[in-house]
């Protein structure tokens, strides 16, 4: 069956484009920052908090994003944010100075946000609707946009080093990604239209469906913010030191394998390749695995895996030792997060909003506070505090409540006679 007649397929490639997106925009922008810097004659200390303004945008929008999640729902939300991304990279291209450029990146950060729980809302909707696991791959596809993004920045700037051409191509090719995937989002409530005339109409989980009383009127009973339950916290624990060991691995294993290991400068960026490949190739497969174990068994074996795994390199050394640790990492933790998500967007729009946030706000202060601790002791305890926080994330699985796995749906076989 072909995509446009399969209604899972054909969602599954409209959420996936919007992963894309993300990891695509993301990376376009970041291998340009270069060109920025001379741009705008930044220095060192300038460039850092150009990249930390992008992240606090992302981590201080969860009461914004709450509250569109449930004034647009999770489909006008995630097409609109995707947009805007395109919109950023129009304005970096044109950006006069410091200060407006700071600016556009904190509004990126909140877009990104935005769209980040928007998307993951929608992943965890499709896994409902059709009771199949996807969210891995869909995180799988955001790896995909980065790569996508790095090759067509190499190619246009062997042609040429402006920026407006470069952003303007990647904004065109964003626009019309988003919008050609718009028709097979689903839809958020009965009073839209599915992706398939034929298919049964879903509520994105955390999205207002029409209720009792008021609800005959065919308006969305408004819901107030309300503090989260324990449950929920033990998901933004578990999603921030998930975060916290991705972020540390990408920004500290090149420097561990120079520095500590003292591999050769051709070995050393081999690090961020490992944990990078093991993490993809994890999400292409953790569905299946999810469908046989359950999320909450590949989240507490895989970051336990990670956590010994790394471990046990730090004891050993070596260079061999230490990138089979790194592998460990990128296949232990790979599902973390696409599990996490698919658990917090059963509690509702507002839990998802916060375990986003939270998860965001591991990945930019978690390098960070690896860095003091390398800092005030050694780099070999920084990544001994990677370590830890795997296993952190091991321990804060056994408090979620995770869905029970999915069984593959039955084929129909018509009945003879």
């Amino acid at each position: 069956m072909s995509p446009s007649r399969d209604p899972f397929r054909r969602s599954q490639l409209a959420i996936g484009a919007l992963f894309f997106a993300l990891g695509f925009q993301y990376a376009t922008w970041v291998s340009r920052v270069p060109a920025l810097k001379a741009r705008l004659d930044l220095g060192e200390a300038q460039i850092g908090l150009l990249l930390m303004t992008c992240g606090i945008g992302a981590a201080v929008s969860f009461p914004l994003v709450a509250v569109l999640m449930r004034r647009f729902g999770s489909r006008l939300l995630s097409v609109l944010s995707a947009l805007a991304l395109g919109v950023v990279l129009l304005a970096l291209s044109v950006v006069p100075n410091y200060p407006l450029t700071l600016l556009v990146l904190f509004c990126d950060g909140v877009a990104v946000g935005c769209l980040n729980v928007a998307m993951n809302a929608q992943g965890a909707a499709l896994e409902a609707r059709f009771e199949r696991t996807t969210m891995s791959r869909l995180h799988a596809t955001f790896s995909a946009g980065s790569l996508l993004a790095a090759l067509l920045a190499s190619g246009v700037n062997a042609f040429t080093g402006t920026l407006a051409v470069h952003f303007g191509l990647a904004a065109v090719l964003l626009a019309v990604l988003v919008l050609a995937a718009r028709p097979g989002l689903l839809a958020d409530g009965p009073a839209e239209t599915a992706p398939e005339e034929t298919a049964p109409e879903q509520t994105v989980p955390g999205e207002g469906a029409v209720g009792e009383g008021a609800a005959g009127e065919g308006k969305k009973p408004r819901r107030r913010f309300a503090l989260p339950v324990a449950a929920t916290l033990w998901m933004g624990l578990a999603m921030v030191f998930g975060t916290v060991t991705e972020g540390a691995m990408n920004d500290w294993s090149a420097l561990y394998l120079k520095d500590v290991v003292h591999a050769g400068a051709g070995l050393a960026p081999l690090g961020i390749a490992v944990v990078s490949v093991m993490m993809v190739c994890a999400r292409i497969f953790a569905d299946g695995w999810r469908t046989r174990f359950g999320d909450g068994r590949i989240v507490r074996t895989g970051s336990l895996l990670g956590g010994l795994g790394l471990a046990l390199a730090l004891l050993v050394g070596g260079v061999v030792p230490t990138l089979l640790g790194f592998a460990c990492v990128g296949l232990g933790v790979a599902a973390v997060t696409p599990c996490v998500y698919v658990a917090a967007a059963r509690q509702g729009s507002d839990a998802l909003s916060l375990v986003a946030a939270m998860g965001t706000t591991g990945l930019l202060a978690g390098p960070a506070v690896i860095g003091f601790i390398a800092g005030g002791t050694s780099l070999v305890w920084g990544m001994a505090a990677v370590a830890a926080s795997a296993a952190v994330v091991s321990l804060c699985a056994t408090r979620i409540s995770w869905p029970q796995p999915q069984a593959a749906a039955p084929r129909l076989v018509p009945e003879a006679g």
